[in-house]
């Protein structure tokens, strides 16, 4: 069961923010991703029909053999994932507890900031797992729906891109925040832009970063982790897959890992299942 990879699943290239994290904390294990850049963004969509997607992406990558599923999706984490704790008989982890335990941790006005798709914003999943946890503090929300697409075209760094940015915080730093959650797996990716519009004294919550130590806790407790001496007898492996464009995928994740001759295989999506074509680049 060690032996197999951990698998991540997210609504396009967001997930991959996560990813990093599990090469640099978890070196020793292999992965399979997979993004469904065909029908990303998620953020816009009913919940509903968020969590049959993530059903979908989680039946496939099950198929393929896996030892641990990782919601890196919001959105997805919002929809699905308490259904699919109690279903799929391995650890599912998701990103917003370890993101909101992070908040509280931080924050020393009690006012903390959460930025997220439309769909993670007005299921209030953030507020309600922070208030959970702590009645101290004051949550407020803010859907930033053009920061998926952005991303997902390559337009962080362009002349615009600070503009569109500013005047879309402009309402959460009227709140006098002191810690924002990043909420949406594809904004690290926009860290720094972020960053320099919030400015150095508030803190971004980074959850993939925190839900990667959850999945090495979880590895440890379930003695699932893969040792050095493991990975030395058989190597770990990357393999990644998406339901849209392979090159366009393969140009953002190979910028973004900063990994030449990734493995990238494409996938289709027929009626109610995801199938591996024969088309791969690696």
């Amino acid at each position: 069961m060690k032996e197999l990879p951990i698998g991540f699943i997210d609504s396009g290239f967001g997930g991959l923010t996560v990813v990093k994290q599990s090469l640099k904390q978890l070196p020793n294990e292999s992965i399979l991703f997979i993004g469904d850049n065909a029908r990303c963004p998620y953020g816009p969509r009913p919940l509903t029909e968020v969590k049959k997607y993530i059903w979908q992406l989680s039946n496939f990558l099950r198929e393929k053999g896996i030892k641990m599923l990782v919601i890196a999706c919001n959105t997805g984490t919002a929809a699905a994932l308490e259904d699919l704790k109690e279903t799929l008989p391995i650890p599912v982890v998701g990103v917003i507890a370890p993101g909101s335990r992070a908040a509280i941790i931080q924050t020393t006005n009690n006012k903390i900031g959460v930025i997220g798709t439309v769909g993670t914003i007005q299921s209030q999943i953030y507020e309600k797992t922070i208030i959970n946890k702590t009645n101290d503090v004051i949550v407020k929300g803010l859907a930033c729906p053009s920061f998926v697409d952005m991303v997902e075209k390559g337009q962080i760094h362009n002349s615009q891109a600070k503009d569109k940015v500013s005047k879309e915080l402009s309402p959460i730093l009227e709140e006098r925040i002191d810690t924002l959650v990043l909420g949406c797996t594809h904004y690290p990716l926009m860290r720094d832009l972020i960053q320099e519009v919030v400015g150095p004294n508030v803190h971004l919550i980074d959850s993939g970063v925190e839900t990667i130590n959850d999945v090495s806790m979880l590895l440890d407790y379930f003695n699932l982790s893969r040792t050095a001496n493991d990975a030395s007898i058989q190597p770990p492996t990357q393999t990644f897959y998406t339901t849209g464009d392979i090159d366009h995928f393969d140009r953002m994740a190979s910028d973004w890992l900063g990994i030449e001759n990734l493995d990238i295989r494409k996938c289709e999506i027929k009626g109610e299942v995801i199938y591996e074509t024969d088309y791969s680049k690696s």
